[in-house]
C-alpha cells in the first residue's frame, strides 16, 4: 500500500503554513475565553488538540462554565460540526482504495473546512502523507495560539482580557459580512439566526427554561431547515468550477 512520500509529507506541511498563522490568532481568542471561565491552560491545549473545531470549542464553553449536561455538549457537537462528515465523505473519494482504515481514520482527525479546501484542489490521488503534513502544521497553530491565549489570559489584567475576548466576534463578522453583500440567501440566514436568538435570549421564559447549548441547536436546525427550503444550492452554484468532476475523475 502506498501512503506517499516524505515529498508529499513536506509539501502538505509547506501548503499548510497559512492555516498554521490564520489559526494561531483564532485559538488565541480561544485561549483567552478558555481562561475566562477559569479552564488551566493544560486543559485548554487538550480541548484544542482534540477537537481542532473552532465553532465547536467556541459554542462549549458556556456549557461547560454552567456544568451542562454531556448529553447536551454531545448534541451541541454533532449539530455544529456534521459538515465534517459530507467533507470526510467528498475525500474518500480522492483516497486510493488500498488505503487502509488507519489512514482514513487519521486523515479523518484533521478533516476541517480549510484542510478540505487544500485536499479537494490537490490533483490526482490524496497521499495519506500529504494530508499528515496539512494536518500537522495546521493542529500545530491552533494549539500553539490556544496555549498562548489561555497563558496571557492567566497573566493579563481582566479588563484587557474581556476586550481581547471580542476578538472572536470580530472574525465571526469578518467572515459573513462581505459575502451577505451578495447573497441573498446568507444573508437570510444571518438575520434569522440573529432574530431566533434574540428572541430565545429576551423572552423571558424561553430565556430562563432553554439553555445556551440548546438554542445554538435548534437555531443550526431551524434556520439550516428552511434555507435548505427556500434557497437550496443547485450543482452549478457549489461546484462552479467543476471541482467535484476532478475529484471523481481522481
Amino acid at each position: 500500500m502506498n501512503v506517499g512520500s516524505f515529498k508529499d509529507f513536506k509539501e502538505g506541511c509547506r501548503d499548510a503554513i497559512p492555516i498554521c498563522l490564520g489559526y494561531v490568532a483564532v485559538s488565541f481568542a480561544f485561549g483567552i475565553e478558555a481562561s475566562k471561565i477559569g479552564m488551566s491552560t493544560f486543559q485548554a491545549a487538550m480541548t484544542s488538540l482534540l477537537n481542532v473545531t473552532s465553532a465547536g470549542q467556541f459554542s462549549a464553553l458556556d456549557v461547560i462554565a454552567r456544568n451542562g449536561s454531556f448529553i447536551e455538549l454531545a448534541i451541541l457537537q454533532f449539530i455544529i460540526n456534521l459538515r465534517y462528515m459530507l467533507m470526510s465523505t467528498a475525500l474518500s473519494q480522492k483516497l486510493d482504495s488500498k488505503v487502509g482504515t488507519l489512514h482514513r481514520m487519521g486523515i479523518s482527525y484533521g478533516v476541517t473546512d480549510e484542510i478540505f479546501a487544500l485536499s479537494v484542489l490537490r490533483k490526482g490521488k490524496l497521499e495519506p502523507l500529504y494530508s499528515y503534513g496539512l494536518i500537522a502544521t495546521s493542529v500545530f497553530g491552533w494549539v500553539f495560539g490556544t496555549v498562548l491565549g489561555a497563558f496571557s489570559g492567566q497573566l493579563l489584567p481582566h479588563r484587557l482580557i474581556s476586550c481581547l475576548g471580542l476578538a472572536i466576534y470580530g472574525m465571526f463578522i469578518a467572515i459573513i459580512i462581505p459575502d451577505t453583500r451578495t447573497s441573498r440567501a446568507l444573508l437570510f440566514v444571518v438575520l434569522a439566526a440573529m432574530g431566533i436568538s434574540t428572541i430565545f435570549t429576551y423572552v423571558p421564559y424561553l430565556e430562563s427554561h432553554i439553555s445556551s447549548g440548546f438554542r445554538i441547536i435548534i437555531v443550526t436546525v431551524a434556520v439550516a431547515a428552511g434555507a435548505a427550503v427556500l434557497a437550496p444550492v443547485t450543482d452549478e452554484q457549489s461546484d462552479p468550477q467543476g471541482h467535484n468532476e476532478e475529484v471523481n475523475r481522481a
